[in-house]
């Protein structure tokens, strides 16, 4: 096993360090990001962080591996193109996926894969490249997940689900069984989808309306305390 250089030097690289070290045993030799945005003193969680654009010659790719841990930024299109300049400087991209995920053996996924446990991924799953999934979300049983997705935890994809490239769904939001989501759809928190989702469609619920009354005076006409 190679060591990894993680891509990104945010919220989302901190949580992958995490798996990437503590639950898959990788070794993180360093963080890299693009030199414009190079952190105070090039450290990010005690080390080195190198420009992107001078990776290969600090950590050359036939000696470490790279993980690009960056948001869903424009649908994911901005850790998309990542990727592939990634991969272009010849690095293999890995997916980190702890053992405590428990996939089923016959779930089949791509590169740059993070699977947050614990998940519920059903057998005969197959997910493509650049997917994130957080912990607590559902995929059923014969779906497919296209590249560069990203579901939030609690989201819910039903069985027989065909999901196309660059799509993001938000906290409890549900995918119900045997429907077509196409590219570039946007799924918002608590939606319920029950047919297909056209490419670049954006499914939302309204937000919960504030009660009249404040806590105060809820709890007192409500006897909530008394329970």
């Amino acid at each position: 096993m190679k060591e990894i250089i993680i891509f990104g030097t945010g919220k989302i690289a901190e949580v992958i360090h995490y798996y990437a070290h503590h639950e898959c045993s990788y070794k993180v030799a360093a963080f890299t990001t693009d030199a414009a945005y190079l952190p105070d003193g090039e450290v990010f969680l005690d080390k080195k962080v190198v420009a992107f654009q001078e990776v290969t010659n600090h950590y050359p790719p036939s000696q470490y591996d790279m993980f690009v841990a960056i948001g869903y930024h424009d649908l994911n299109k901005l850790r998309e193109t990542k990727c592939q300049e990634a991969r272009d400087k010849g690095y293999n991209l890995v997916s980190i996926i702890p053992t405590s995920t428990a996939l089923p053996s016959n779930v089949v996924y791509g590169d740059n894969c993070f699977i947050m446990p614990p998940s519920l991924i059903h057998p005969c799953v197959t997910i493509g490249n650049n997917v994130f999934v957080w912990n607590g979300a559902m995929i059923g049983h014969h779906s497919i997940i296209g590249d560069n997705c990203w579901l939030t935890s609690c989201a819910n994809i039903s069985g027989v689900i065909a999901v196309g490239k660059n799509c993001f769904f938000a906290i409890n939001s549900t995918i119900g069984h045997g429907v077509n989501v196409g590219s570039n759809v946007f799924v918002g928190a608590n939606a319920l989808v029950t047919k297909n989702c056209k490419n670049d469609s954006v499914w939302i619920e309204g937000s919960t309306k504030q009660f009249r009354l404040d806590s105060r005076n809820f709890l007192r006409f409500s006897n909530f305390n008394d329970l």
